[in-house]
């Protein structure tokens, strides 16, 4: 069994603040994009088609990333898969917000949304991987708190652009500070990252503790589709959201633009809130337990909003589909990454089944909202947070029970302080059997 030499590790506590940073500015780079959307259909003055294929773009470019993350992060570490991914980040949105300031057109846009989209797309598992690290060795669930730093992050960056539209500030001077800065403040924040590589068993390594760890083999596994059908599920829970309550609110309840507005910031709000209350519910209950309460919650909150005609009603059940909808994508993360030796791999290919619901689900739920209406199309979704709920079971904690992090050993000291060593996990896992 072939392992990577590991460098002095940092504090656990100093590895999970450096964490919750890149979660944050994660979040902030990608509502930039998002808050700017205005300018960007105004300077090509583009039809909301247009727009959509300009922004399938950036979802190309995710899908990249994540497809090559998994060997990145395998051999190069979490580490510098966010440093490769801070690069591509900045690159892509700077270089957008000279295109579209400059009139470059649409394909000059849409070739450094590719970029962007790589770098998000490495970044979403490389910080997923390091933070699944961190949540093991600080022995309790954390990796809700960092997707609640990364919705934090959005909301700052919705912020931030919705000023830039109301005082016409150029679109290349917003990307340029705020892509340099965020990237700037990644490399700083990665110098407290431990190292978490795990290099893969030799193929003539015949010992009892060498696993099937192949970053395709993954894909075979049933483990890493049941995850992925949860990760599926919860994620087009939110991406609906974002792309059509608003407008749900508006065709189906009778609300103004500005009220639906509104209540799309009351669904980002509970998920939020439930980002933040749902660890200690991990760690006393354990995973499988919570999802499956979150899949009847985000049910029994999405029901109200399609059936009920009432908009109080309809507002409280936007409440209860956010507070359900908020723990499944980060506890999917967490059970992917189980395993320190197919993290990479398996958080790779359980965030791009995810991000299948932020690419295919917004053309078919439109689609059916065509035919039988936007509340009754969100159905759709209704179906696939039962089906995430049904295969909560692979979320199940490796070793242990009723806790949201795994027992196994750690892998090296937890704030030992910086002369403590990160173990190889093979030998842990040897000295367990």
């Amino acid at each position: 069994m072939t392992t990577a030499v590991t460098r002095t590790a940092p504090t656990t506590r100093a590895w999970r603040n450096a964490v919750f940073v890149v979660f944050t500015l994660s979040g902030l780079d990608i509502a930039t994009w998002l808050g700017r959307v205005p300018s960007v259909r105004d300077s090509l003055d583009a039809s909301t088609f247009t727009m959509g294929l300009l922004v399938l773009g950036m979802s190309v470019g995710s899908i990249g990333g994540l497809t090559f993350a998994g060997h990145i992060v395998a051999r190069l570490g979490a580490r510098r898969g966010v440093l490769v991914a801070s690069a591509c980040l900045a690159l892509g949105m700077v270089a957008a917000g000279v295109a579209v300031t400059l009139g470059w057109g649409f394909a000059a846009i849409w070739v450094c949304l590719i970029a962007f989209g790589f770098g998000n797309g490495l970044c979403d598992v490389s910080m997923n991987v390091s933070g699944a690290t961190a949540e093991r060795l600080g022995g309790r669930t954390i990796m809700p708190l960092f997707h609640a730093a990364f919705s934090v992050g959005t909301l700052a960056g919705a912020g931030i652009g919705a000023l830039a539209e109301r005082f016409d500030v150029p679109v290349a001077l917003h990307f340029i500070v705020v892509g340099i800065l965020t990237s700037l403040a990644m490399i700083v924040a990665i110098r407290w990252f431990g190292d978490d590589r795990h290099v893969e068993p030799e193929a003539t390594d015949t010992s009892p503790v060498a696993l099937p760890v192949s970053r395709w083999a993954v894909w075979r596994q049933p483990s890493t589709l049941l995850i992925g059908v949860i990760v599926l599920g919860m994620a087009l829970a939110e991406g609906s959201a974002n792309d059509w309550l608003p407008l749900a609110m508006i065709d189906g309840h009778g609300l103004a633009n500005d009220g639906g507005s509104a209540v799309l910031a009351v669904f980002l709000a509970a998920m939020t809130a439930g980002r933040i209350a749902g660890s200690p519910l991990i760690d006393r209950f354990g995973r499988v337990p919570v999802l499956r309460a979150s899949a009847v919650v985000a049910v029994v909150g999405l029901g109200m909003l399609i059936f009920v005609p009432s908009v109080p009603i309809a507002i409280v059940g936007v409440v209860l589909w956010g507070l359900g909808a908020s723990l499944g994508f980060p506890m999917g993360m967490s059970a992917a990454a189980d395993d320190p030796r197919t993290a990479a791999a398996k958080v790779s290919a359980v965030a791009t089944i995810g991000y299948v619901a932020f690419l295919a689900g917004p053309p078919i739920i439109g689609f059916a909202g065509e035919h039988v209406g936007l509340l009754n199309g969100l159905l759709i979704v209704f179906v696939f947070i039962i089906a995430a709920g049904l295969a909560s079971g692979a979320a199940r904690e490796r070793t242990g029970a009723g806790t949201g992090t795994t027992t196994t050993t750690p892998v090296g000291a937890v704030d030992a302080g910086a002369g403590s060593h990160l173990q190889s996990d093979a030998t842990a896992e040897a000295d367990r059997r």
